[in-house]
């Protein structure tokens, strides 16, 4: 029996990308559902499903005719400014729901937003499912290694990232020497590293201690079929520019998007990257 449809409802960044390619090489039946104003330039080639935010109807019946029975929500997602002039009647339904929801945090309007998905009989894929490759392994895995000073600051950094998931603002945090430099919030990861590059420098006593550790995971409870957190090498550049020593992700619950890319860039920053453990109950 052929395999159903994987629709992948694409937003910014290389990972829509990466599954495309994997169900191509699979040879995985699949569309890239389009949204307004993200750029999918990469996309020419796949089969697609065009979508507008405030006609939901109308895209749940192009994945039905297309036969589509799993979905999977990849990449970043700016909250739409929804125009009410434009909602079709499955909108005028949700609307209530839909418009408070964006009010929340990140987390709770992913949950949301499955929960439509799934009422109408779409079973939710996470990407980790698809590229099993790329979850973070526990260990190091770059030439540089981090001092015990960087893991304290990685296990500190990992404290504030449980508590921040618990209140559903953000997944990531930089350290250094015990001092927290900075935390993402909805602007993400990138900004983050922006703002400790630009305001981290003078708050870092030591001047040959510790340089700070970027420590990103999920949430705690998240749902990692809507949001698993991923770096590349993007990431690892930014963190150079921020003048860190490394990059610290939760082992088994970050993606390493173009894992030998990552790898080559943080050896030739000097920069390590380390899979960490969770922890487990470690407040």
């Amino acid at each position: 029996m052929a395999e159903a449809p994987l629709a992948i409802i694409a937003g910014r960044g290389d990972l829509p990308r990466l599954i495309a390619e994997e169900c191509r090489s699979r040879g995985r039946p699949h569309y890239v559902v389009r949204l307004p104003g993200v750029d999918l330039g990469w996309a020419d080639g796949h089969p697609a499903i065009s979508a507008v935010f405030e006609k939901p109807g109308r895209l749940f019946a192009d994945l039905r005719k297309a036969g589509v029975a799993e979905v999977t929500f990849a990449g970043g997602i700016r909250r739409p400014e929804l125009n009410p002039l434009r909602f079709d009647l499955k909108m005028l339904t949700l609307a209530p729901k839909v418009l408070a929801g964006l009010k929340a945090g990140d987390d709770s309007t992913l949950r949301l937003v499955a929960g439509i998905f799934e009422k109408e009989g779409l079973r939710l894929v996470g990407a980790h499912e698809i590229l099993t490759s790329l979850v973070a392994p526990e260990g190091v895995l770059t030439r540089a290694r981090p001092s015990e000073a960087d893991l304290k600051d990685a296990r500190r950094a990992r404290r504030i990232v449980r508590a921040l998931g618990r209140v559903d603002v953000g997944q990531a945090a930089v350290v250094a020497q015990g001092i927290c430099l900075g935390v993402e919030s909805i602007q993400g990861t990138d900004a983050l590293l922006s703002f400790v590059a630009e305001t981290g420098r003078g708050f870092r006593p030591d001047v040959a201690g510790g340089q700070g550790v970027l420590y990103k995971a999920p949430k705690p409870g998240q749902d990692w079929r809507l949001d698993l957190p991923a770096i590349g090498p993007e990431t690892v550049g930014r963190a150079a520019a921020a003048g860190l020593a490394g990059l610290a992700v939760e082992a088994g619950g970050v993606l390493l998007l173009d894992r030998e890319g990552l790898i080559e860039a943080a050896d030739a920053a000097g920069l390590f990257v380390l899979g960490l453990a969770s922890g487990g109950g470690e407040p």
